[in-house]
């Protein structure tokens, strides 16, 4: 096999929206475990603190349990939170291939609010195109979940 047919492709999820809320609002929905359980799902043991490890629970699938572990890489108040995303197992193929990604929520004020970029990065294709495929349609729905319980205080 040539070099270039073992470097594996990469591929990012990239979200950017303006929210019509300031950074303070939408940082309290994105580091509040409360809220994240509401626009995400519930995390286990969850603080905006670098270094902090947690869990989030999906549906397991073949030799996978389901379990996402994660771990606070960056935490910027009110304009950057970094974290690990971890999951999957190495018998699975398709759902629940394993997969070892990053996340990152950048906001930023604007006149009309925040801008949010989120960057999901490091999908490894083809192993997890079923992942990227999955979370590319999730994502969107999670960042409109984020922008109406932002908007919840008002």
């Amino acid at each position: 096999m040539s070099a270039a047919a073992l470097k594996a492709e990469t591929k990012d999820i990239v979200i950017d929206e303006v929210l019509p809320h300031a950074p303070e609002t939408v940082w309290k929905v994105l580091t509040s475990a409360q809220l994240i359980a509401r626009w995400l799902m519930p995390p286990t043991g969850f603080e905006a603190v670098e270094g902090n490890t947690f869990t989030y629970q999906t549906t397991p699938g073949g030799n996978w349990d389901g379990v996402i572990h994660c771990r606070v890489l960056e935490v910027v108040p009110n304009r950057r939170l970094v974290y690990a995303w971890k999951g999957g197992h190495e018998g699975n193929v398709g759902y629940g291939a394993p997969l070892d990604t990053i996340v990152t929520w950048s906001l930023a004020p604007v006149e009309a609010g925040t801008r949010i970029r989120l960057v999901h990065a490091g999908f490894v294709m083809p192993r997890n195109d079923s992942a990227y495929t999955i979370m590319s349609g999730g994502w969107k729905k999670v960042v409109r979940q984020l922008d109406e319980i932002s908007g919840e205080g008002k």
